[in-house]
């Protein structure tokens, strides 16, 4: 159960809804509001789609490219450690989408990299590995943080109503720091690992 609710805060954090609110919203700004909606629930459905084969698959992915569970540990920790870092001090470069203007996004860049990134699917992967008993709990983590992600993102508008940009940048902060915490956490553990050996 602990596992289940620390894999669930974990992927909500690597997902970061808040710090993607206004990289979302100057995307989807010259879509109709029902369009929008509609562009968005689509977007999120294909990023858990991909999000549920690499938990699925992770452990087959893992053996096939013969990585060990520590490197996968080590790796996804200084992965983690570099997302949090930019969520923690952002640059002003992030907020670009990347997309011609008016038109509609698909698949790119909201469902991959902002929702499914590469840092969240190696992650799964690895959660995968280390709890390969656990598949359903995991599934239940994904969907719960998944769920979480969506109704911020499908609140986008109240929430920069209600905590402003300032709110907005001193939460996704806040989010950044305890995921310094957990990406640490996650590099000590496979050190550990590695040094057992």
């Amino acid at each position: 159960m602990t596992e289940m609710i620390s894999a669930t805060v974990l992927l909500f954090l690597i997902m970061d809804p808040l710090g993607n609110l206004p990289i979302f919203m100057s995307v989807l700004k010259h879509l109709d509001p029902k369009r929008r909606r509609v562009v968005l629930i689509r977007e999120m459905l294909i990023a858990l789609f991909l999000m549920l084969i690499f938990l699925f698959a992770g452990e087959k992915i893992l053996s096939f490219l013969n990585l060990r569970t520590e490197t996968v540990s080590i790796s996804g920790g200084i992965i983690l450690f570099l997302i949090a870092i930019k969520m923690i001090f952002p640059s002003q470069e992030n907020n670009s989408s990347g997309l011609p203007a008016g038109e509609e996004p698909f698949l790119v860049p909201m469902a991959i990299p902002l929702v499914a990134g590469p840092s969240i699917l190696a992650t799964l992967m690895l959660l995968s590995h280390q709890y390969p008993n656990q598949l359903g709990h995991l599934t239940l983590a994904l969907f719960i943080a998944w769920g979480l992600s969506m109704a911020i993102l499908l609140l986008s508008n109240l929430f920069l109503r209600l905590l402003g940009d300032k709110g907005v940048s001193a939460l996704e902060r806040l989010m950044g720091l305890v995921l310094v915490m957990l990406s640490t956490q996650m590099f000590l553990d496979g050190i550990r690992a590695y040094l057992k050996i």
